[in-house]
Order: C-alpha cells, then structure tokens, then sequence
C-alpha cells in the first residue's frame, strides 16, 4: 500500500492506505484537539477564522493562523518535492512516512519532556506541517483518491462518486462503469470512516494516556514505514537472485 507501482493501483491497496494514514490523522487531530483545543488539520476553519482576528485587532491570532496554514503548505510542498526527487526510489513514500514519524516522536518527547503552554503555538504549526506532509504522501501515492486530513474533500468525491453509481443506473452504456464507480465510492467511504473513528480512538486515548498516546502513534508510523521497506527490500532481494539451472 505504500509502493507507487508503475501500474494503476488498485482500490484495495488505496483503502488499505486509508485505514493506516486516515485513522492515524484522524488520531493526531483529535489528540491536539484535545491537549490544545484546536485542529491543526482543519484549513477550511483557519481560513474562516482569520477575517474575525483582523476585525478584532488580535494581530497574534492572525498570525498564528497564518502560520499554521503556511506551515500546512510548506508540509505538501515537501512531500512533493521529496517524491520528485526519490522518484526513481520505489520505497519513498515509506521513507517519507518514516521521516514523519520520527519527527511527530520527536515533538512527543519535546511535549512530555518539557511541556509548557508557552509552547502552545509552536507545537500546533509543527502539527499542522506534519500533517500537510501526510496529506501530501497520501494524495499523491493514491493519485488523489485518498486524502487522509481533507474530509471536506473526501466527501465532495464521496458525493461525486455516489451520483455517478446510481446515474448509472439509468443510462445506456452506465453498467459498464458501474463497477468501477461503487469501487471508488468504497475508497471514500473508507477514507471518511476511518478519519471519524481515528478522532474517536485519539480522543479517549489522550484522555486515557495524555502526550505518550501522540508519543505511540509517532511510534507506529516508523514501525509501519520500516516495516514497509523491510519487505520491499527483500521482494527485490528475491527476484534479484538467478534461478539455477
């Protein structure tokens, strides 16, 4: 689920996909909502946001939210830019995963170490970077047919996606798509569900176990993404080997 294979990917290792990376970013969210009160993830409501901190004169909530969504885009550019230039690397998706989680490790320790409100901000924008770099990954592994923190998005395919399925029902060439569309729309609802379930898990897991809940997802990603490449490596290890005579 984590290969971008030269041949068109299949529903299945998308959904795969989303059950990880959806379900991982619907955790963080709901973890930050919880520790912060706010959603790193949420650029529809930032952006929203940003016109009342200019009519209240709160010059530091405006550029906060101008950060954040600055951070969030910096992260997808990264993510791009990574996969432009490891392309020729069939595990760089792994690889950037990896890197993802390293770096949320990172800030759970920096949190559980040596937390402090005063911090609030800049561990918030280093959320939202690291999920505009996860974003990023899975929309661009999935050609766009997963986006892990988008759900906004996620249900307009969904909706797309619904019309079309039963659109064709009803025209003449619509049964030879048919298929096709219920496939897609399987991928959204997946995506959807695992983001929503991901925010329930995260919020009872912070409750439960505070900063070492995002601490164990940090966790999980890098053992996901060596995990990864570990069999990718020996897969090409194997077909790598002459057969003998």
């Amino acid at each position: 689920m984590l290969i971008k294979k030269k041949k068109a990917r299949s529903h299945t290792e998308d959904r795969y996909l989303a059950l990880v990376l959806a379900t991982a970013a619907g955790i963080l969210n709901a973890m930050a909502l919880g520790a912060f009160g706010f959603l790193p993830s949420h650029m529809s409501g930032n952006v929203s946001q940003m016109p009342s901190e200019v009519a209240s004169d709160d010059t530091y909530g405006f550029l906060f939210l101008a950060t954040l969504l600055l951070a969030f885009v910096m992260g997808g550019m990264l993510a791009r830019i990574t996969v432009i230039a490891g392309q020729k690397l069939r595990t760089i998706f792994c690889l950037i995963l990896l890197a993802e989680g390293v770096a949320l490790t990172a800030v759970s320790l920096f949190v559980i170490l040596l937390y402090s409100t005063h911090f609030n901000s800049e561990v918030l924008i280093m959320l939202g970077f690291l999920m505009g770099v996860h974003n990023s990954t899975s929309t661009q592994l999935s050609n766009g047919r997963v986006r892990s923190t988008h759900v906004t998005g996620t249900l307009t395919d969904a909706g797309i996606a619904l019309g079309s399925f039963l659109s064709s029902f009803v025209l003449s060439d619509g049964a030879l798509e048919r298929r096709f569309f219920q496939k897609q729309l399987h991928t959204h609802l997946t995506t959807i569900f695992s983001f929503l379930s991901g925010c329930i898990v995260g919020l009872m897991l912070f409750d439960l176990f505070g900063f070492k809940a995002m601490l164990a997802l940090g966790v999980f990603l890098i053992a996901v993404a060596a995990s990864a490449i570990v069999i990718t490596v020996r897969t090409a290890s194997r077909l790598m080997v002459p057969r003998r005579v």
